[in-house]
């Protein structure tokens, strides 16, 4: 199979928020009273599906709507500062040499993701931010009708375990990368269509996609 369209995540896959992420849940758990965790703890949660960590955290899930509110504000007021992985401006620039289509789909606001990538945020035809914890699928489905192409010629490229779910509801050919939040071995054994070990191994899985 050969792909046409990348969507991607954000947090994890293309920018390295890890830290950022762990000091921001701290912050939040001890505004809205849930756990608060270590480092090895946040280690422990990597081979965990999102609604096994949201249980481990005691976060209420009435409770999502305002953190995730809360979390979008603090990366919006420190996005400058976050760094991309190495690699990254140079595979969105082949993307778009080769003529792939190119979206990003997060929980982020658009604002915060284009002052993070900078010059490199001209590469991404569409950005579909501000998705729900569970309500990826909804943004990719807007994505497939910006496409304009079959589904499976689409490859959502994300780091957790709900990235992949996200993408099956919506009937998208699904990608993940070792290098994120999820540890690898539970993302493979979750069958993604296509597993990138590294950045420079993405750019290959599109290159006869040219238009």
């Amino acid at each position: 199979m050969t792909y046409e369209f990348a969507i991607f995540d954000f947090d994890g896959t293309l920018a390295d928020t890890a830290e950022w992420f762990m000091a921001a849940s701290n912050v939040a758990a001890a505004r809205f009273g849930f756990r608060q965790l270590s480092l090895e703890e946040f280690k422990g949660l990597r081979a965990m599906g999102s609604r096994e960590i949201i249980a481990h955290m005691g976060v209420p899930m009435w409770k999502l709507p305002r953190i995730a509110t809360f979390m979008r504000q603090e990366m919006s007021s420190q996005a400058r500062a976050i760094q991309l992985f190495p690699g990254v401006p140079d595979m969105l620039a082949g993307l778009k040499s080769a003529g792939v289509g190119i979206a990003v789909v997060s929980s982020n606001g658009e604002a915060a993701i284009r002052k993070a990538l900078g010059d490199t945020a001209a590469a991404v035809d569409l950005f579909e931010c501000g998705a729900t914890l569970f309500g990826k699928a909804q943004h990719f489905k807007r994505v497939v009708k910006f496409a304009g192409i079959e589904p499976q010629r689409i490859l959502a490229i994300g780091d957790e375990a709900r990235d992949i779910e996200a993408a099956r509801k919506a009937r998208i050919s699904v990608g993940a990368v070792g290098w994120g939040y999820a540890d690898p071995t539970f993302l493979k054994s979750l069958g993604p269509d296509r597993f990138f070990d590294r950045m420079d191994e993405i750019l290959p899985a599109f290159r006869a996609a040219k238009r």
